[in-house]
């Protein structure tokens, strides 16, 4: 379903270019659960950026199913993130104007894809039916994260992607959300990427893979 084959990326910093992925090759399967590890500066993110299409590698393939991000412009890319992904992020980046109950369906509405008996579902799931009408600044931090993996799975997307979402969470918070997102991924059959420094969530994943000196290892 993700096909990553012999990605680069470098940057220019101080006069001089910094490799920071120096050939990565990757595949997640549908419906897969695969957890990234690696130091810190070890391009994680960068990583997460390119399959997002939110930058682009110096040379080598990403491939989401038939489609391939390379061939694609801006406008196509951001179609691709609209329909086929979900993304989470440590900082929520919920829309603080928007209810909670509109930033469920927000990805959704954009993506023409509303499907009532799944937000229900994902309402229920994640816990949410008494908190629609609040507005992100009302929530606690796992709540806030609770909305965000709602909005990124209400369209049913291919792949999730999801860099380090539990941590700005407490232990047990953590394990709530990530409970929930598992089960949910596994509802969908969608595929599972997440980025995460905890050895102990990483395991209750289907795979773990980790980044060292720009490399899977």
């Amino acid at each position: 379903m993700l096909t990553i084959r012999n990605l680069t990326k470098s940057y220019r910093s101080a006069g001089e270019d910094i490799a920071v992925l120096r050939g990565v090759n990757l595949d997640v399967g549908a419906g897969e659960r695969v957890a990234l590890s690696g130091e810190s500066g070890s391009g994680k993110s960068t990583l997460l950026h390119l399959i997002a299409g939110l930058d682009s590698a110096d040379s080598g393939e990403i491939r989401l199913d038939d489609s391939c991000l390379s061939g694609l412009n801006d406008a196509g890319r951001a179609a691709l993130r609209r329909d086929r992904l979900g993304l989470v992020f440590q900082q929520f980046n919920l829309i603080p104007s928007l209810s909670v109950e509109d930033n469920l369906a927000f990805q959704a509405r954009i993506a023409g894809r509303n499907d009532s008996a799944w937000y229900a579902e994902l309402v229920e799931r994640l816990g949410l039916g008494g908190l629609l009408k609040r507005y992100p600044e009302q929530l606690s931090g796992g709540q806030q994260q609770r909305v965000a993996i709602g909005r990124a799975l209400a369209t049913k997307p291919a792949l999730l992607l999801a860099d380090e979402p539990t941590g700005n969470l407490d232990e047990a918070t953590a394990d709530d959300v990530l409970t929930l997102a598992r089960d949910l991924v596994a509802r969908t059959g969608c595929g599972f990427l997440m980025v995460t420094h905890s050895a102990r969530l990483a395991a209750t994943l289907d795979r773990q893979v980790t980044l060292h000196a720009g490399l899977i290892a």
